[in-house]
């Protein structure tokens, strides 16, 4: 596995510890890790801290340079709130652990000109599908399916 990957399936574990959604991310720029992240919106009751977004607010502000030179990498398939965060800020290239336990607007983002590579990560999967399984209310929340509540 990339160490990239490694280090955002890292987060995602470190998420899970805490009581969260396993889905971790980090952004790289030039060969470096500038920002990690994971979803935390039950431990911080927010609305909006999924791992990309995590991720890209431990980042602090960048230029719109560094962000052009940028790789995010997610454990899972980028949603639409944070998919926009990736066009907003122009980043090239995402790299997607895995997309088969949820999949986001892949083909928008492509569409857009981004370069998204999905891996297909075993590990990524059954950690997702391990969650998702033993806690199908917290997950359809966090995707803001009808049924979450």
């Amino acid at each position: 596995m990339d160490d990239f990957l490694q280090a955002a399936l890292e987060e995602a574990r470190k998420g899970l510890s805490k009581g969260g959604i396993p889905i971790g991310s980090v952004l790289v720029i030039d060969g470096k890790i500038v920002g990690r992240g994971h979803n935390q919106r039950v431990q911080q009751g927010s609305v909006i801290r999924h791992a990309e977004m995590d991720c890209l607010e431990n980042a602090g502000r960048l230029p719109p340079s560094d962000y052009r030179r940028a790789t995010l990498y997610s454990t899972l398939s980028p949603c639409d709130m944070c998919s926009g965060a990736v066009l907003l800020y122009k980043i090239p290239h995402v790299v997607i652990g895995e997309n088969r336990t949820f999949r986001g607007p892949e083909d928008h983002v492509r569409a857009r000109g981004v370069n998204v590579q999905v891996l297909n990560n075993v590990d990524c999967m059954q950690l997702m599908e391990r969650f998702i399984r033993e806690h199908p209310t917290l997950w359809n929340e966090d995707i803001g399916e009808l049924n979450a509540r």
